[in-house]
């Protein structure tokens, strides 16, 4: 008989998202699994076709991004009841809200418990000093329970053992088959665009969109795009970027394809699926300098590390003439991708982590 593994997430969008779907349909044959979920303004429509069809899926209506003590009572509530329907051996909670939530509603229940941040919430750059302390605080309460965190990048590895010695890493990964499909979509209709500079998320403090503005300014004859939405859209104003709003993900692939550059000045980060994605479509990739980021490009390898805004910009200007050969980088990318970070080694790791 399988086990029972029962995923929670409150952040059902982007590259949570992909991770997730990727990950079910890699363990669907091990594992009789079920969802529970909120919608997002980045949850496709039709997110069930993405997943296998085996897979189980129970929205809670009560999981909001903010901190809420009533709603976060009642999503409790509801979390309870799922795990009392489906019964399962595993309970697997991501990101900051679902792991505080679940690590402490689920303190004494039996099942075997795992926490994946995908990106500390103390990390995060648009709340204050005395904001971050508390989140950290928090996180080292919960920290306190039994439940095994998995970091998916060595950087938020570094932080996780700052808050438990109960944690393990496993990078993420992106499916290669699936990513191949999506590019070799439409082949014949889309060429690289040697003057396009491409973002993947939603337009929020954490993806620095004024950076990403401010860089389009300083460089009129590149087409800037950014894939995806969000509450910042105001902010990019810059005459020469492009907002797509919100893509299914064989437009989104498609818009990364015809791009020559992937840039992702993030101010904090998990270990991001678009940049891996990104490596593996041999997109020269700019990315800043933080946990998740620098933890995959290694400056001058496979991409590059940018530390501000004149760092980024001179990097473009020496790629745009012609002054760094970049054939080999492009190479150890995609290598890198293939050989760390793919979601068969990263769903064999999950298995041996759960049998554990």
């Amino acid at each position: 008989m399988k086990k029972r593994l029962l995923f929670v997430v409150e952040a059902f969008g982007g590259g949570i998202f992909t991770y997730l779907y990727s990950l079910s349909n890699k363990l669907i044959d091990s594992y009789d699994i079920c969802i529970a979920y909120s919608v997002r303004k980045q949850t496709p429509m039709n997110f069930e076709s993405y997943f296998d069809n085996r897979v189980q899926f129970r929205r809670v209506t009560n999981f909001t991004r903010e901190i809420s003590l009533a709603r976060d009572l009642k999503a409790l509530h509801e979390l309870k009841k799922i795990s009392n329907d489906f019964k399962p051996d595993i309970i697997h909670f991501h990101s900051s809200k679902a792991g505080i939530i679940g690590r402490l509603g689920f303190a004494s229940s039996k099942e075997k418990k795992f926490y994946t941040p995908h990106g500390y919430s103390f990390l995060m750059q648009n709340t204050s000093l005395i904001k971050r302390s508390i989140y950290w605080l928090i996180e080292k309460l919960a920290a306190l329970t039994k439940c095994t965190t998995i970091s998916c990048s060595q950087g938020e590895q570094v932080q996780s053992l700052r808050l438990t010695r109960h944690t393990i890493l496993i990078n993420n990964g992106v499916d290669v088959s699936e990513l191949n499909n999506a590019l070799n979509k439409g082949e014949d209709s889309s060429t690289t665009d040697q003057h396009s500079v491409l973002t993947i998320g939603r337009i929020s403090k954490q993806k620095n969109p004024e950076l990403f503005n401010s860089l389009a300014l300083k460089n009129p004859k590149f087409r800037f795009v950014w894939v995806g939405d969000g509450e910042l859209r105001h902010v990019l104003t810059a005459p020469n970027i492009i907002v797509t709003g919100w893509m299914d993900r064989t437009h989104a692939v498609q818009q990364l394809r015809s791009a020559k550059y992937f840039i992702l000045p993030s101010l904090w980060e998990g270990l991001p699926i678009s940049l891996l994605e990104a490596m593996y479509a041999r997109k020269i990739c700019l990315v800043s300098d933080v946990v998740g980021n620098h933890d995959v490009i290694s400056d001058g390898l496979n991409g590059f590390v940018c530390k501000d805004i004149a760092d980024f910009n001179h990097r473009i200007q020496q790629l745009d003439n012609d002054e760094i050969d970049v054939k080999g980088m492009l190479n150890r990318a995609q290598d890198d991708v293939l050989n760390v970070y793919n979601t068969d080694i990263m769903a064999k790791e999950y298995a041996d982590a759960y049998s554990r």
